[in-house]
């Protein structure tokens, strides 16, 4: 069995080391003829003050959010956005607890403040600015007591052993293989059979309740808000997206189809350091302006020129998600609903998610393209909605056929040769992990994952902190085939 870091994002685009060169290679030749005579212009402003809002942020998070000592986060979590060589230039976060704010000063005086919002958690200020330009909203979460409500409405259990055809010590050998060493810093793993809960563990400190950092699995999030607003008539997949800013005479963005965005092959050019081509010197890459310092994210992303045309070039690119929630919050509002509390009412509720923060641009624009936090519990019953087609409890919450569509690879992504990305969902299919082809998954960087595996009725949860990324991928992998030994496949 090859062992990889399989929740690293940047290894499941570029392959395995040995392969990487290559890859990158035919993936430049590729895509250099289909590229359209487009000028780049990158992101305003200084690299290491978009990397101080960043740090700032999840410091912020890390505290406010997930309860995390202040010493730890700094030197373990969210590097993605506030990379850890960048921290030791800046200033050490002074964090008040009475205002909830983390400030970082950089050497020439000018302080990154993040604020701690409530339920659109913690945000970064503008330069410049003492206040955010919307006012936070307080979701109202209507479940019932988890502590008096059976799984997975609630968090009671039942006492009876493991189905029998489970095998119980291969399960519990892959709780153990989940958290490996030290080195893995595994937060959470959670394992459902059938929607039941057969395997769980936490890190030291961490509770079934508490929320931690997910980042790119909440694209997948997003991509269920938008089945949700296609079950209800608002989109189709096929029709053109109705970006405000792409509608002018002769706007060539305007036929970016919904799915093309879905698929991450809309074209727009947003340089990310995923990229095969990426070259620093460019400057500050669009993927990571759109978490750090664009003011209203869903403006930015829309004013992005075209690189390729749509449906040709498969690129993982935050522009795509980012347009993604933007077409959530026009849906949303022409639905006559309140965009912050939508996903709680029409998702959360249903499915009996309690812990999910999904947090926002200083806009308000939600930026669940990485910043949402939920439990290891939560993201199991998010995973279980798909592995039930999108219905619970007898209610259809997805569209039919939307969770074939997120699970079929998209066709930008096989012509790169790279089979392994869906519908804002990444998919195995080349068959790098040892779990069967057609297992999909939520991914973000980290060491973050929601595994589907329909073929064996699973789903894997692991979540851990941002420096055991390597290590904790090898032990994932180790507990994936425990658990494929454990559990029977379908007959």
């Amino acid at each position: 069995m090859r062992t990889i870091s399989s929740l690293s994002i940047g290894v499941l685009l570029l392959g395995l080391t040995g392969q990487a060169q290559d890859l990158r290679s035919k993936l430049i030749a590729r895509a250099a003829p289909l590229q359209l005579k487009t000028s780049y212009k990158a992101p305003p402003g200084d690299a290491l003050s978009h990397h101080t809002s960043g740090y700032a942020k999840i410091m912020c998070s890390a505290v406010f959010i997930t309860g995390l000592k202040p010493d730890f986060a700094a030197e373990n979590v969210g590097y993605f956005t506030s990379p850890y060589q960048e921290r030791s230039k800046v200033g050490k976060p002074v964090i008040d607890y009475d205002q909830k704010t983390v400030s970082i000063t950089l050497p020439d005086g000018v302080t990154r403040t993040a604020i701690y919002t409530g339920d659109q958690g913690c945000v970064t200020l503008p330069e410049g600015r003492t206040s955010l330009y919307y006012t936070p909203v307080k979701v109202t979460r209507n479940l019932p007591d988890a502590a008096i409500t059976p799984w997975p409405m609630g968090d009671v259990l039942p006492a009876s052993p493991l189905p029998a055809e489970v095998d119980g010590t291969r399960v519990e050998q892959a709780i153990n293989a989940a958290f490996g060493s030290a080195d893995a810093q595994t937060a959470a793993f959670v394992v459902t059979y059938k929607g039941r809960i057969i395997a769980e563990r936490y890190g030291d400190g961490i509770t079934k309740d508490t929320p931690l950092e997910s980042w790119s699995m909440g694209k997948s999030l997003s991509a269920t808000i938008l089945g949700i607003l296609m079950g209800k008539g608002v989109y189709t997949l096929d029709q053109p997206a109705p970006i405000p800013e792409w509608q002018g005479t002769g706007d060539a963005r305007a036929k970016i189809r919904i799915k093309d965005i879905m698929h991450m092959s809309s074209g727009i050019y947003c340089r990310a350091p995923q990229d095969p081509d990426f070259d620093p010197a460019l400057g500050y890459p669009d993927h990571l302006y759109l978490y750090t310092d664009a003011g209203n994210s869903f403006a930015y992303a829309a004013s992005l020129p075209q690189q390729w045309l749509p449906n040709t070039v498969g690129r993982y690119r935050n522009s795509d998600p980012v347009l993604t929630n933007y077409l959530n919050r026009l849906g949303i509002e022409k639905l006559g609903e309140v965009y912050h509390t939508f996903p709680q009412r029409a998702l959360f509720d249903k499915i009996g998610v309690r812990t999910m923060v999904m947090e926002a641009d200083p806009s308000g624009n939600f930026l669940t393209q990485g910043y949402e936090f939920a439990s290891g519990r939560d993201w199991a019953r998010l995973g279980n909605l798909y592995l039930q087609d999108g219905i619970w409890n007898g209610e259809r919450i997805l569209p039919e056929g939307f969770t074939r569509f997120v699970s079929t690879l998209a066709e930008p992504w096989v012509a790169d040769g790279r089979p392994i990305y869906g519908g804002l969902f990444w998919i195995n299919g080349d068959g790098r992990l040892p779990i069967p082809k057609e297992a999909y998954m939520m991914l973000g960087a980290g060491g973050q994952s929601v595994t589907m595996i329909p073929s064996h009725d699973l789903v894997i949860v692991r979540l851990g902190h941002y420096k055991g990324q390597q290590a904790g991928g090898v032990a994932l992998n180790k507990a994936y085939a425990l658990l494929m030994a454990a559990v029977p496949a379908k007959k």
